[in-house]
Parts: structure tokens; sequence; C-alpha cells
């Protein structure tokens, strides 16, 4: 049977949403992850959920230590990893607050360990990664937010930066040459080490603002974007209680 890791921000450990919730702190070879683990179930289905960048998000895209928060669910044996993540949109089909349930990325980050194979003392690591998110967890996403209504883009290339600082309008308009569909500070890194874990991985994002590169919108700003997320934060909720129990 599955076990979900769920990973996301504030919120996702409701335990009004998972039953017989209790706590886990870990530590890996890697150090801490970013928050204490909730354990617990739903619809049957055992759930491990994980804030990102720690319950307060205190932890910048650059500190969030990404490689002890996957081998954190792996050391809980989850067997499939499903992350929810805010986003900027780089087209015009995709507005505030649809979900875009990605498969591809471009990862355009500089300071992150965003590899289990410091060393290849061991044995070489080269790790496949042309289809990065697990095509059955990706079906699953996109017709629980299709049966529940929500407006869902099959597919997508998010461009994941280095952050804190969003894009210049320059760059913004040079991922969308590159045909970038969404933009973010996290998903490229964590994609990466779940593939390298064995773990399938997939991710539904959900648009929040234009980054900067639409003339006619104010450029991205971090309040623009909670706004946006806490107004949708309950269909985030409502698809993840839905999808989890079809994960087999």
């Amino acid at each position: 049977m599955a076990k979900v890791g769920i990973i996301g921000g504030s919120g996702l450990d409701d335990p009004k949403l998972i039953q017989n919730a209790h706590e886990v702190e870990a530590r890996t070879d890697y150090g801490a992850p970013s928050s204490p683990m909730t354990v617990g179930s739903i619809d049957g289905i055992e759930v491990v959920v994980l804030a990102r960048h720690g319950r307060q998000h205190q932890f910048s895209p650059t500190q969030v230590n990404f490689r002890a928060n996957i081998c954190a669910l792996k050391d809980q044996g989850v067997t499939h990893i499903v992350a929810t993540s805010a986003c900027g949109s780089l087209r015009h089909e995709i507005g505030r607050g649809d979900f875009v349930v990605v498969d591809q990325f471009i990862d355009f980050t500089r300071n992150r360990q965003s590899t289990f194979f410091d060393s290849f003392e061991n044995g070489a690591g080269h790790t496949a990664m042309a289809e990065p998110f697990d095509a059955g967890l990706r079906r699953i996403l996109v017709k629980t937010a299709r049966d529940l209504e929500y407006p869902a883009h099959d597919g997508g290339t998010m461009i994941t930066i280095e952050g804190p600082r969003f894009s210049t309008v320059a760059e913004s308009k040079m991922f969308r040459l590159w045909g970038g569909h969404v933009i973010n500070m996290s998903v490229a890194t964590e994609a990466t080490l779940a593939n390298e874990a064995k773990i399938p991985y997939a991710c539904v994002a959900m648009s929040t603002d234009y980054d900067c590169w639409k003339a006619d919108e104010a450029p991205v700003s971090w309040d623009e974007i909670l706004k946006v997320f806490n107004e949708n934060a309950s269909k985030v909720k409502r698809l993840l209680v839905k999808a989890v129990p079809r994960i087999k």
C-alpha cells in the first residue's frame, strides 16, 4: 500500500485533514529536515507531511535542506511524494489561481546541494532525468483537479531560480523564450533529489502572479503571492485530500 509524502506550506498538516496525526522529529545524514513531520492518514492512506520552508517559513529557498527533507521522507518509508508550490505564470493562458501539474523543469539555481552523489567513491551516480515527474501521479493530480472543477493545466515546464530575489524583466522574457510556463524557487532541486532517491514525485503548482514579463501587470511582490495563495489554500487542501486516496 502507498505511503505518501506531502511537501508544501503551512496548513497542510491540519489535524482536521489528517487522522491519527502525530509529530515525528528526524535527523538524517544530511542534517535535520525543514520541520518536524506530521504522520497520520487520509482516508486510510498513510501520509507524512513536511513544510518545505519550515512552519514559520523561516528558511529561504537557498537555505532549505532539500537533501535532509527527501532523506527524512525516505527514512519514513514513503513510496510517493506529492509536492505543492506557489509559482509565477509565464503564459497568458495560465491565470492567477490556476493549477499546473508540471512535467518538465529547467534548473537555473546556482548555490544548492542538489545531489546525493557528492562523490563517486562507491560508484558513479548519473540519474536519468528525461521525465522528472512521475506520470502516474501526474494523471491522478490532473484528474482530481478537473473532477473538482478547478482550472488545471496538464503539463508545463517549471523554471526554478535560485532566489530569494525575483527575476528581472529581461530574465522573465528569456524564460518565456526558453519555453517556460511557470517559475518558482524550489521544484527542480526537490524533483532531482526525489529521482535520485528513487521515489516517484509530482508537483501541483498554483499560479499566483505573472512574474514581471507582462507589461500591463504590476511586477510580482511577496504580498501579492501570499494574498492569492491564501485565497486558494482551501482548494489545495481539498485537492490533496481527494487525490491521496487514489494513489496505489
